[in-house]
């Protein structure tokens, strides 16, 4: 049903101000949801009559907070790099891996061997693991084909999770990922295959264009050309900027208005104030570097600058296999410096923001119906636990999920 009135809240996270980090929080609570979105949230008491003629789901105290909004993600993928987590862990950085021809190429072999009926079956699975830990909205990227045809086999893939789950699914065509094996002597020829073809047979199946823009990705001059070319197809920019080196990237985004500038381990105070100014979302992604062992970035530093922050899990086989928003949640305030309030917005509100889905992150009349319902008392729970599997229900555009 996606007509629902849920009652016994103890706790109620609305987002409803605006404001970054202003959780809104109501005691004691109901929502209503008619259609799919929410038509009225605030004290149970007042619940008005009309709404309170809806079927009931009765919280028991619990808390809940808007569906967590996971901007940033690699979720299609084949096959697996757990050997190259041991190497890692034994000492080769990442950029050893990749030039050795690991890394990203070795994802870039597995995934065009599969079917896409193969990728479909992983990758539900996956999203279906995700919406259990209360994510409802998940931006899906390619990347991992690196031709025309695997790209747009995985952005059809999103297309059919988007069919198959219920969760929303915002693809984006990332065919300037890494420069293919065999390709690195011509590069130029690769960046025209992205900017031609590739960009022709993926931008209907996209919402948004992505680059790696670093120092083991593309250059800024790359970079600027294809997502030039992405905007004369209505595809909005997005950047994986300044994570392993200062290349430029932060700056470039705010430039072009991009959507939002990701990981920015290396950004420095101008460019945070450059993306301030070009209202650009900076997601930051603190399980890559749990998982990477690298310094977290200094998330309390991002905040400080003004700059919307979004925190998103980066879900991918090599550097961050987190399915999880709560541990990212968790992670931002242990790792990163940021509040419990501020990094459950920027996991929600920011989260929406960084994908363009203004109608969502946040528990007010017009918002879609996507809640969770947490098995706690209260939010902090999520970052006072994280090992906790904290999702008693899930709600999407008003349906009750039951967490897996």
């Amino acid at each position: 049903m996606s007509e629902l009135l849920i009652t016994g809240i103890g706790e109620l996270v609305t987002n409803r101000s605006g404001l970054r980090g202003d959780l809104g929080v109501i005691p004691d609570a109901a929502v209503a949801i008619e259609n799919g979105r929410v038509s009225w949230a605030g004290r149970r008491a007042e619940v008005p009559s009309g709404p309170a003629s809806l079927p009931k789901l009765d919280c028991g105290g619990r808390a809940v907070v808007p569906g967590f909004v996971d901007a940033h993600t690699h979720i299609v993928f084949a096959g697996d790099r757990a050997e190259e987590f041991g190497r890692r862990l034994r000492g080769e950085s990442y950029e050893e891996i990749l030039a050795a021809g690991g890394g990203i190429l070795s994802t870039v072999a597995a995934t065009q061997a599969a079917s896409q009926a193969e990728l479909v079956a992983a990758s539900t699975d996956r999203a279906l693991r995700m919406l259990g830990a209360g994510t409802t909205t998940i931006e899906v990227k390619s990347g991992y084909g690196l031709d025309v045809a695997t790209e747009a086999k995985m952005l059809r893939v999103a297309a059919a999770i988007d069919a198959e789950v219920p969760i929303d699914v915002i693809p984006t065509f990332l065919g300037a990922h890494v420069v293919p094996e065999g390709s690195r002597d011509r590069r130029s020829a690769y960046v025209d295959l992205v900017c031609g073809p590739m960009l022709d047979a993926c931008a209907p199946l996209a919402r948004f264009c992505d680059v790696f823009c670093d120092s083991a990705g593309f250059s800024v001059a790359e970079i600027r050309r294809i997502l030039d070319a992405a905007a004369a197809t209505g595809l909005r920019a997005r950047l994986h900027a300044d994570q392993l080196s200062r290349v430029g990237a932060a700056q470039l985004a705010a430039e072009l208005g991009a959507m939002c500038a990701d990981h920015l381990d290396y950004a420095t105070a101008d460019d945070l104030e450059a993306l301030r100014r070009a209202g650009t979302v900076a997601v930051l992604l603190p399980a890559v570097s749990f998982s990477m062992r690298t310094p977290f970035p200094d998330g309390r530093w991002v905040w400080d600058s003004g700059v919307t922050v979004a925190l998103a899990t980066d879900c991918n086989p090599g550097t961050a296999w987190v399915e999880t928003m709560p541990l990212v949640i968790s992670l931002a305030c242990l790792g990163m410096g940021l509040t419990p309030a501020e990094a459950l917005w920027a996991a929600t509100r920011g989260g929406a923001l960084a994908v363009g889905e203004e109608d969502k992150g946040r528990v007010v009349p017009g918002a879609v119906g996507d809640l969770v319902v947490l098995d706690a008392p209260t939010y902090l729970h999520i970052p006072y636990r994280p090992d906790g599997r904290l999702v008693w229900r899930v709600v999407k555009s008003g349906r009750a999920v039951e967490a897996r």
